[in-house]
């Protein structure tokens, strides 16, 4: 056996095995954008990884060399890794056992004409008057990756020019100082994965519901459409409050020390 990572010019023989998943990150990879893609076999695979950020997405038939494959190049020791179904599931958790926190996640419709542009202004015109909003320049960009609670919201993106040229976000300042934020934590042709993060002591005051609503209304500005995954229940209450709508419930499992086991 073996494995070979699949060059963006042959993603087309790998998509096969992703058709019908709705998820932004998926694309990213198959449209060349961001994450690789790996097979039992390139010309003729039969079993598909996609690895980007701190996701692992696994389909086809199940292959334990692809369960612990981890790409040099994510240089990843933990990974939230989404199996298609239940057969991946269970070699998973045969192959990591203790190191594979299986936990529940919930993906959110994406309905590109579901937002009301009047309800999002208000949000993030509604914003106490000790913050204000930015989009996030060179300045910010640094910032936010110096942090390392907002470092995820620009972490995908190893330059500012790479930022400024594909990626797009939002921080809410005090005192001059970051403490919530609104970005893309990844991208693909038609729009990008939201991440939102606020820092623990400014919590609860409205700061992710305004970087949100603001953040999307640049995303409506520049024909993007900006999709939302949820980690926890808050989340999709967030999401909800901004308009989108709770599509499903999915298994996904926090793997640590990967590939190692």
């Amino acid at each position: 056996m073996g494995i070979d990572r699949i060059s963006n010019e042959n993603m087309s023989t790998v998509a096969r095995f992703f058709e019908g998943w709705e998820e932004t990150l998926i694309l990213s990879c198959l449209q060349g954008y961001m994450g690789t893609a790996w097979a039992d076999c390139e010309n003729k695979p039969q079993s598909a990884q996609i690895v980007i950020a701190d996701f692992c997405f696994l389909s086809g038939k199940v292959s334990e060399e692809l369960i612990r494959n981890n790409p040099k190049e994510n240089n990843l020791d933990f990974v939230i890794m989404v199996p298609r179904n239940e057969e991946w599931a269970a070699q998973i958790e045969k192959t990591y056992g203790n190191n594979a926190k299986k936990v529940i996640r919930y993906a959110i419709k994406k309905e590109p004409n579901v937002f009301d542009l009047k309800r999002l202004r208000v949000f993030a015109d509604e914003v106490n008057q000790d913050y204000k909003l930015e989009l996030i320049n060179e300045e910010l960009y640094h910032i936010t990756r110096k942090n390392k609670w907002s470092s995820d919201l620009c972490s995908q993106f190893d330059t500012f020019e790479k930022y400024n040229e594909r990626g797009l976000g939002v921080v809410a300042l005090h005192n001059g100082e970051v403490v919530s934020g609104a970005s893309s934590y990844t991208v693909y042709r038609d729009g990008i994965e939201i991440e939102i993060d606020t820092r623990k002591d400014y919590r609860r005051k409205g700061l992710a519901l305004a970087c949100g609503a603001k953040l999307i209304l640049e995303c409506m500005k520049n024909n993007l459409y900006p999709s939302w995954d949820a980690q926890n229940k808050g989340s999709v209450a967030l999401a909800e409050k901004l308009g989108y709508h709770f599509d499903k419930e999915y298994i996904a499992y926090e793997i640590s020390r990967y590939g190692e086991v």
